[in-house]
């Protein structure tokens, strides 16, 4: 299946990969990666010495491109961003912010950039920019979101950039890749999915939450405070929404939430832990290997496309 993008970054599948914090590290990514797709490392909040020795394993384990997430409101971005450059890393996405700054320097060294943003004029600023493609987020994904679904913010993206767009949000099958095609994104980036894979460090408790997921198991928290989150249910975001109704002070809650996406990736606390996750997680119903789960989604998508040919598509 070969579209603008695969050729664009160099990967066999139309697949990538979402930068999740603590989730996206160096086996996960690279597992993706070698299996067709972009695997890409979350370099969230992590000291820069700490993505560069990410980056570092996860080219011992495969040869092909990983990506970088950048998460531009760290106060290390600056230098995440230059580490980038220095370990040869051709492929960066960002979020929380507006990557301007850094385009050039990453564009002189060769370097795919790939905002995700959540509307049409952030697309259209970011291709003026100097993006190569834009990951177009709907609110049905997990972690941090913005207002529009993914039905409606893919094809108002498609219709108003001209580089490729890649449709995230509440794709997790053949089915949810094809239609997002049919929106007009040339691409598909997933999370959710990639929690339960075999090679995600994810804890199994965590990862048996997803499985077990309902269509209505995930809720948002933080809207009161302009920092939307979509998690699983849990004890911890009762809490939260109980304390965001009453007024609670930002800085309170913040204090509620401080380390809680590691409690539950590395340590398995489903009860405190912040639980991301989209609300496909009903859509999920085993674990698989970075592989399995890549050839599953793209020969389902590939059949009701009915693209048995492997001539290159483009969204427009």
């Amino acid at each position: 299946m070969k579209t603008r993008v695969t050729e664009l970054l160099g990967i066999e599948y139309p697949v990538i990969q979402g930068g999740m914090a603590w989730v996206g590290e160096y086996h996960l990514a690279s597992a993706v990666s070698a299996a067709g797709g972009l695997g890409i490392i979350g370099a969230a909040s992590a000291p820069p010495e700490v993505v560069r020795e990410q980056i570092r394993e996860a080219k011992k384990l495969t040869s092909r491109p990983v990506g970088v997430n950048v998460m531009l409101m760290n106060p290390n971005a600056p230098e995440v961003a230059k580490i980038v450059v220095e370990e040869g890393i051709k492929v960066v996405t960002t979020g929380a912010g507006n990557p301007v700054k850094f385009i050039p320097m990453w564009k002189e060294a060769g370097v795919r950039v790939i905002p995700v943003v959540a509307s049409v004029a952030m697309a259209k600023m970011m291709e003026r920019s100097g993006a190569d493609a834009v990951v177009a987020e709907g609110m049905e994904s997990g972690g941090h979101i913005g207002e529009q679904t993914t039905m409606t913010l893919v094809p108002q993206v498609a219709d108003a950039v001209g580089i490729p767009v890649i449709a995230a949000g509440g794709i997790a099958d053949g089915r949810g890749m094809a239609a997002a095609f049919m929106l007009g994104a040339e691409a598909v980036q997933m999370g959710t999915r990639f929690i339960t894979a075999v090679e995600s460090i994810v804890h199994s408790a965590y990862k048996e939450r997803v499985i077990k997921a309902k269509d209505i198991d995930s809720e948002v928290t933080g809207r009161s405070t302009g920092h939307p989150i979509r998690v699983l249910r849990n004890q911890m975001s009762r809490e939260y929404l109980k304390l965001e109704k009453k007024g609670t002070p930002l800085e309170e809650l913040e204090r509620l939430t401080l380390g809680s996406l590691r409690k539950a990736v590395m340590e398995g606390d489903v009860k405190e832990g912040s639980l991301m996750a989209g609300q496909i997680a009903g859509l999920v119903r085993q674990e698989g290997t970075c592989k399995e789960i890549i050839e599953e989604i793209v020969g389902s998508a590939t059949k009701l496309l009915k693209w048995e040919d492997a001539e290159t598509v483009s969204g427009k």
